[in-house]
């Protein structure tokens, strides 16, 4: 197969993708691993959680070049790098923690006579399949809690952003007992990887999240879906224009808007709305380009060209609806790249696709409401419900506003925040999701099966004893 580069627009790396024979090669080997890696318990896990994050950080500046490459992004890719080497440390000092507080008995049942303790076991096996706006990160962000759990890992990177995985294997490498592998490959091998796992995780838009769900479905197994959102961001009456229209831009347009908790409403109180919009413009037409030089600059090219299409008709259908674009609106060529500068809309309708449908892309559509009431009925006309945003003038009325939102992780007087809290526990709406949530405990605790231990103290019941039952 072979991987296009964003910044050249030329396919300049080719890899062997795993066929589903490999992939279950793969499976059955970390399956033989997986027993002996629970058996060293939390302690010893973690302890091996800590070298792998110490060879990630020694190897980072191979990592971070790969997935330069493979993003079009400079300090972003090593962002993420970091962002792995800190997650396995976190999770090897919490994961040891989490088990010393499992409830684990015993305690007596309301059966007189019975007495209950707990076990727990992990999922053998975890499959994640990751998408390709983060590699790194959202290759890793189930895999390290399941391990520590105890579980074994499968990983399917996408194969839009393979070249960080090679330097990764080079140090899995250097950690022979852990049990992860990657493969990789198109969608065939991520449905051989749903075939021979025990627990899924996907990350990815919500169209082909169904399709994983159904594959899991089928084999009876758990399934983790991280999908779409349409983040709305509310801007009261109370908050300082100038102030919103910063935090409005930058939740928007970071990594040039292809992540899954950007912005992609706007919905400001029309008593501070032109003073916001004045800024909002203005912040956006400050912003530049990472062209010619990656180091410099705010914003990227797309990692995947057909979503700067996407993008665009998005865009075009707005306008020819009746939408003005204040600023940006049109996506850029630049040496095989492909660009787009912040783009503001307004006089945008709920019917409108830039409206309705997930963007990830840099665009910023501003909505002028009159009362909160109308505000909340807006942003809650969604199927999506991943993340949203409140500012305001206090702390109490953001949150205040924020608790009737429809969404699982609310930031309140700033934007997008769950892209830097790992710890908070949520739950998606609609069709931003499934399962249990990936951040805080949640995240290592669903990997972990429970078994009860129903133990009799008394004397247990004979034949006859039923028999008298089944009379009385």
């Amino acid at each position: 197969m072979k991987a296009r580069n964003p910044r050249t627009g030329e396919e300049d790396y080719a890899f062997e993708p795993s066929t589903a024979a490999r992939v279950g090669q793969d499976a059955e080997s970390l399956r033989a691993m997986q027993g002996e890696w629970e058996t060293r318990g939390p302690a010893g896990r973690a302890s091996v959680l800590r070298d792998f994050a110490d060879a990630v950080e020694e190897a980072s500046n191979d990592i971070v070049a790969a997935l330069g490459i493979d993003t079009g992004r400079g300090t972003i890719a090593k962002i993420e790098v970091q962002g792995l080497v800190a997650n396995l440390r976190r999770w090897a000092t919490r994961g040891p923690e989490l088990f010393d507080r499992l409830d684990r008995g015993p305690a007596a049942s309301r059966v007189p006579g019975i007495e209950i303790e707990s076990a727990y076991s992990a999922y053998p096996l975890l499959g994640v399949i990751a998408p390709w706006n983060f590699p790194v990160i959202l290759s890793h962000i189930d895999a390290v809690p399941a391990l520590i759990a105890g579980s074994a890992a499968l990983v399917k990177p996408s194969e839009v952003t393979p070249r960080f995985v090679g330097p990764m294997r080079d140090v899995l490498a250097q950690v022979p007992e852990l049990p992860m592998r990657y493969v990789m490959g198109g969608p065939d091998v991520g449905e051989a990887l749903i075939e021979n796992v025990d627990y899924v995780c996907f990350t990815g838009s919500t169209d082909t999240g169904r399709k994983v769900a159904g594959a899991a479905a089928r084999r009876l197994i758990p399934a983790n879906l991280e999908l779409g959102g349409k983040d709305p961001m509310i801007v009261a009456a109370s908050a300082d224009p100038r102030w919103a229209a910063k935090i409005a831009l930058r939740a928007s347009i970071v990594a040039t808007g292809q992540a899954c908790q950007s912005i992609e409403r706007v919905y400001v109180a029309r008593s501070i709305a032109e003073p916001f919009i004045d800024a909002l413009v203005a912040e956006a037409e400050r912003v530049a380009l990472t062209h010619p030089d990656p180091a410099s600059g705010h914003l990227g090219p797309f990692i995947f060209a057909p979503q700067a299409a996407k993008v665009q008709a998005q865009i075009d259908d707005a306008r020819s609806l009746g939408a003005k674009v204040l600023t940006g609106g049109q996506v850029e060529r630049l040496d095989g790249g492909t660009y787009l500068k912040p783009t503001v809309l307004v006089d945008v309708t709920p019917q409108m696709a830039v409206m309705r449908e997930e963007t990830f892309g840099p665009v910023v559509p501003v909505t002028i409401f009159d009362d909160i009431e109308e505000a909340l009925s807006l942003t809650n006309d969604t199927r999506y419900g991943l993340s949203a945003a409140v500012l305001a003038g206090s702390n109490e009325e953001a949150a205040a506003i924020g608790a009737r939102l429809e969404a699982g992780a609310i930031s309140l007087q700033d934007g997008a925040l769950t892209s830097m809290v790992g710890d908070a526990a949520n739950t998606s709406r609609g069709a931003s999701g499934l399962g249990p949530s990936r951040m805080g405990d949640s995240g290592m605790l669903r990997f972990l099966r429970r078994q009860a231990l129903i133990r009799q103290t008394g004397e247990s019941m004979s034949i006859d004893a039923y028999a008298e039952r089944g009379s009385a």
